[in-house]
């Protein structure tokens, strides 16, 4: 049963919306409208077509009471809509003819929308990409998120030092929205527990509402539509009149200005005791208002609490939601009377968890007095939980340990399925981070491989691309990306890898138009464009990178007549704002940037550029026209990745380790198509057990040494011999993620890329048996397994 598509729009039908959107919405004429008043006209003309689709998919599912997925997350990284949109209704051209009818400039109104800045990295385009297979694949399912003010924050260089402004993308209207006034719940904290009558009371000392704004997500062809809803923070109480009229200003508007702090910002620094504490406060306010939200639609619909699972799944993405079990919990047998062991088994059969790192700091851990101050109830219920846990398993493994209150072990123990992101992942997750939870519950980690939309990650980023996969294989591979493999009986076809060419040409030419524009900063087409873009972090090694670009800029300065292949090194990515070390990995790139760009001796064969602010409308920009994809991360610490997944999709070979999805996107495309370097995760962990391995790997490693000591001598830093010292103290005393141990290997797997690319045309067949090759990592795949695996739940198709 499918919901009905509206009616085929026409250029002439969008272009009377446009108008009366411009009028009626805007309060404009054609005359005097802004590009800002043209892109809205469109937008809200575009979503006219969503509510449709929406609407009858909402009432699809009402009517036949199907389950619903609940997907739980701090970070929906959505980027720009109008293209998401235009591509999944069917209506690019119309929408650009209607447009350029009017007098304006599609590309340029396109490119008027602001980010959604509701996310960092790929934790939040794993949401979104989510969020379209769910649509696609007419599975019913609501987003839930936090609707940040400022997001993360807006990255932007002085002196090569990253300096964080706060994102301003609600400072205008964002077209795409629905406000529900309507739907709004209190939120409590602090306060404390009393027991009367043998029923615990939770007495909370303050309270803030979660209010709704609704966004529709439509999926290909606009046959389905589901619902992102973020919450905003708001206070009871809106202004104190009374303190106005006594002259203070500042303390009329305190109310509102604390409940707002809770969704302003993305990861408020949680470095100090406040940003702990606001931290955890936004996980429990967006948890609570969507647990609230999902059994008020439970109920409403009369069903019996008992068979809660049957009706809802709940996914955890990441343990930024843990405290769902908890709150669900507390809902069943506070409020609804249950036993608290019953309430514990219904919320556990709803609740899956997705692990996201391998990094045991990375799993969110909150002071036990800061926890019970904070949620003195959920504080209670958890000591139960743990209780209940250790007898019926027999395990040593508390959930509060150390005067800790361990967020990773709360949500394993309190799901009934917990999923790692990659084979490899899943099959570390069993055996490093929970390996004693995995022998008490030994049948609760399962594997679901991450992927992405190829709606927005090939058809819409690349249309040079989308082209000529059209014309040599047809179309149907947008919603079964496994058709690719049709292009294997292509890659011995000249034409075919001529035209390949041309299509990453296009890109490159495009990306540095691009780049030209904003950054004024001018590059080589011709050289390779090797790009490595995701958040800085020790782990992902963008320091080892940098070395072995000074490293190659050594040799081209030693032998400037050699026969160097020209590179173009592209970086993009923010670090969190307490993050220091990261921070001196991304001064470190631009004053090597700035040295290296400025030499005339090796400035043809070798640039380095690091553009502000990456975010998901720049990696539409940069991913189509990658060469080198830089997958470097140490064996055994990236979970998955999804940037491999877009760079390899849209042609571009991997350099990289064995780790995360790279290994299955190696069995996938190939391993004469992906450069292989670097210690295994087995080794990686046995190379740490050995003392002094770090300065054992520089001694033996010229090249090594030789860049560590110009970095010591202020070589890229003005002569300033102290402004590395903590990389450089690093990489000699601890190195744990072994970027001195994988150098040597890095650096001449980086020579064998060389060799390769100076073939053009064997260049393209890898490129083109990339591409050829990354039909599993579809998010519509991935959707079909945790459907399958841990939802329990079927299309309503």
């Amino acid at each position: 049963m499918r919901a009905q598509n509206n009616p085929a729009t026409s250029a002439q039908d969008l272009q009377a919306d446009i108008l009366k959107h411009l009028n009626t919405s805007l309060g404009k004429d054609a005359r005097h409208a802004t590009l800002y008043d043209w892109r809205m006209s469109l937008s809200l003309a575009l979503r006219d077509r969503v509510v449709g689709p929406w609407f009858d998919s909402t009432r699809k599912t009402y009517e036949g009471k199907h389950k619903r997925v609940y997907y739980l997350s701090m970070e929906f990284l959505i980027g720009r809509l109008i293209e998401d949109v235009t591509i999944n209704l069917n209506l690019e051209e119309p929408a650009r003819e209607a447009i350029a009818a009017l007098g304006q400039d599609y590309d340029q109104v396109v490119k008027d929308e602001p980010d959604a800045a509701l996310g960092n990295g790929g934790l939040g385009r794993l949401a979104a990409c989510f969020m379209d297979s769910l649509s696609t694949l007419a599975i019913p399912a609501y987003g839930y998120g936090i609707r940040y003010e400022h997001g993360l924050f807006e990255q932007h260089f002085e002196n090569g030092q990253q300096i964080e402004t706060p994102e301003g993308w609600l400072t205008q209207r964002h077209a795409w929205e629905f406000e529900r006034p309507e739907v709004s719940y209190h939120i409590h904290f602090g306060g404390h527990v009393s027991e009367t009558d043998g029923k615990t009371v939770w007495h909370p000392a303050e309270t803030i509402v979660a209010s709704a704004y609704d966004t529709p997500t439509v999926g290909w062809q606009g046959k389905w539509a589901n619902t992102l809803r973020l919450w905003a923070a708001k206070p009871i109480k809106l202004f104190d009149l009374e303190a106005f009229n006594r002259g203070d200003y500042v303390g009329a508007n305190a109310p509102e200005r604390l409940a707002r702090t809770i969704s302003r910002v993305l990861y408020p620094d949680d470095t100090t005791e406040v940003g702990k504490e606001l931290r955890l406060k936004q996980e429990y306010f967006f948890t609570a208002a969507s647990i609230k939200d999902v059994l008020r639609r439970f109920l409403s619909e009369g069903h019996d609490l008992k068979q809660l699972h049957d009706h809802v799944a709940i996914q955890l993405n990441d343990t930024h939601p843990a405290i769902a079990g908890p709150e669900l919990v507390r809902i069943l047998a506070d409020e609804h009377g249950l036993d608290l062991d019953e309430a514990i088994e219904i919320a556990r059969n709803c609740l899956g968890y997705t692990n996201h790192t391998l990094l045991p700091e990375a799993l969110e851990r909150w002071p036990e007095g800061l926890f019970a101050r904070v949620l003195p109830r959920h504080f209670h219920i958890i000591a139960h939980i743990q209780d209940r846990h250790l007898a019926a398993t027999g395990s040593d493994v508390r959930i509060i340990d150390h005067g800790n209150v361990n967020m990773g072990e709360l949500a394993f123990v309190m799901a009934h399925r917990v999923n790692g992101v990659s084979a490899l992942h899943s099959d570390l997750v069993k055996t490093t981070v929970f390996a004693d939870l995995n022998k008490a519950y030994p049948n609760r980690i399962i594997n679901q491989t991450n992927g992405v939309t190829p709606r927005r990650w090939l058809y819409s980023c690349n249309p040079a691309l989308r082209g000529l996969i059209n014309d040599t294989i047809g179309t149907g591979w947008q919603t079964d990306l496994g058709k690719l493999s049709d292009l294997n009986a292509h890659l011995g076809d000249a034409a075919f890898l001529e035209a390949y060419r041309h299509a990453k040409s296009d890109n490159k030419d495009r990306l540095a138009q691009w780049l030209k524009a904003k950054h004024d900063v001018t590059i080589n087409t011709q050289a390779m464009f090797d790009i490595q873009i995701k958040r800085i972090h020790e782990y992902k090694r963008q320091h080892m990178n940098i070395l072995e670009t000074i490293a190659l800029w050594n040799d081209i300065r030693d032998n400037p007549n050699g026969n160097w292949t020209p590179r173009v090194k592209i970086f993009g990515g923010k670090a969190a704002p307490g993050y220091m070390l990261a921070k001196s990995i991304i001064r470190l790139i631009n004053d090597v940037a700035t040295t290296i760009n400025n030499d005339p001796v090796t400035r043809d064969l070798l640039q380095v550029v690091y553009p502000e602010n990456y975010n998901v409308t720049m990696a539409e920009i940069l991913i189509p026209a990658s060469d080198l994809s830089e997958q470097i991360s140490t064996a055994g610490k990236e979970a998955s990745g999804t940037g491999n997944m877009k760079l390899s999709l849209n042609g571009s070979p991997t350099i990289g380790t064995l780790d995360g999805a790279n290994v299955e996107i190696r069995e996938h495309v190939g391993a004469e198509n992906f450069f292989l370097f670097g210690l295994t995760a087995d080794q990686a962990e046995a190379t740490r057990n050995h003392h002094g391995y770090a300065r054992r790997a520089i001694e033996a490693s010229p090249r090594l040494s030789r860049v560590l000591g110009q970095i010591a001598e202020g070589v890229f830093s003005g002569g300033d011999r102290h402004r590395y010292s903590d990389i450089l103290h690093n990489l000699y005393e601890h190195d744990y993620f072994l970027v001195t141990c994988d150098f040597d290997e890095y650096y001449d797997a980086q020579r064998q890329v060389d060799a390769a690319y100076a073939d053009p045309t064997g260049w393209a067949r890898m490129a083109a048996a990339n591409t050829a090759g990354m039909g599993w990592f579809s998010s519509d795949r991935t959707i079909r397994g945790y459907a399958d695996d841990i939802w329990s739940i079927k299309s309503v198709w």
